[in-house]
């Protein structure tokens, strides 16, 4: 069974390897280039032009290589896997929405506010009511309406609040990546990490699954999750597709994700943290997400407030370039950062698990 995840990761790596760069022809050919700000790092202004909505290369590859370590292992598809390529795919496509509105179009600020609210809305709501739904013999939905961090506690929040918690775990983790997204690279290597602790916990709680209950030495620190190895499968393949998608992301960029890309990922990430049961988790787990996120919610409080700002350009990576950082640096540490947010997180996990047993 495990064949899976391999086959997962290493058909999604291989896909965007050999599918990026002709994206990246068929972009320029048509010329979609990347719009940037006038009133970014000065440095920024050479990658105007530069083919964007290269998140439909690892988009494609991930779903491929789900389904194609379906074909060749002959293992079925899960509600659980199925849902969260779906809110993946969802949000992707409200990002090429916007994309190809600015590009196309020519109008910078992509799709109207509220209209992309209104399509992460549908996209969100429609994942939160189905992760409800489709029990298994155990009685396992692939959500749960209780809340979790490494795995489900306290009461239940009920269906209503749970769609609302869901939205909000899928706005916030899709803006986070978005502005992550700012410097080569750096959006798609710190997810990579970040799915590639997916595909450890879910390898971990399929064997230390309440399933297996009767084969385990302590059946009191299982885990109560649907369909944990397909996430795993998912993350893999998700890790690989990025991993590929770096070699033509990173400095000097060949490629950029784009909207299309970000909201995607941030999907994904949501998707995987509901699924597995892991949901405040995720947060330090892509702490550098939140880190760069609460830099832009610090930044307009105090602007608003006091009329001050606190950093001299946000989102965070913005600062550090403008005193001076090259962008390479940048990047270099806080991918550091991003790896230590996914150690201590992972530990977490491990602890959670072994103060039970």
């Amino acid at each position: 069974m495990m064949k899976q995840i391999l086959f997962a990761g290493v058909i999604g790596l291989f896909l965007t390897l050999i599918g990026t760069p002709l994206l990246i022809k068929l972009l320029a050919r048509k010329g979609y280039g990347q719009y940037i700000r006038d009133d970014g790092p000065r440095e920024h202004h050479a990658k105007r032009g530069t083919p964007t909505m290269g998140g439909i290369a690892f988009i494609l590859a991930t779903i491929i290589a789900y389904f194609m370590s379906k074909v060749i292992t002959g293992y079925p598809p899960t509600f659980s896997g199925l849902l969260v390529l779906g809110l993946m795919g969802g949000m992707g496509l409200v990002g090429f929405l916007d994309d190809y509105i600015k590009i196309v179009k020519r109008r910078s600020l992509g799709l109207r506010a509220k209209a992309k609210m209104a399509g992460q809305l549908t996209v969100g709501i429609a994942f939160a009511v189905l992760a409800l739904q489709f029990a298994d013999n155990r009685g396992n939905t692939p959500a749960s309406t209780k809340l979790s961090f490494v795995q489900d506690f306290g009461w239940s929040i009920g269906p209503v609040l749970f769609v609302v918690w869901a939205l909000f775990m899928i706005l916030a983790m899709s803006n986070g990546v978005n502005l992550t997204d700012g410097l080569d690279g750096l959006a798609t290597g710190a997810a990579t990490m970040v799915f590639g602790a997916y595909t450890f916990i879910g390898v971990w709680q399929f064997q230390e699954s309440c399933a297996n209950a009767q084969t385990l030495t302590n059946p009191a620190a299982c885990y109560e999750v649907r369909d944990p190895l397909d996430l795993a499968v998912v993350a893999s393949a998700l890790m690989g597709a990025c991993f590929g998608f770096l070699w033509w992301n990173t400095s000097p960029a060949k490629i950029f994700m784009g909207d299309t890309g970000s909201l995607a990922l941030g999907g994904a990430l949501a998707g995987l943290a509901i699924c597995s049961r892991t949901e405040i988790l995720v947060a330090l787990l892509g702490g550098l997400f939140v880190l760069i996120t609460m830099s832009v919610v610090i930044q307009v409080g105090s602007f608003k407030m006091t009329g001050k700002r606190v950093f001299r350009m946000a989102p965070l990576q913005h600062h550090f370039e403008l005193k001076g950082w090259s962008e390479v640096l940048v990047v270099v540490r806080f991918w550091i950062i991003q790896g230590m947010c996914v150690i201590v997180g992972l530990g977490l996990f491990y602890a959670g698990w072994a103060a039970k047993k």
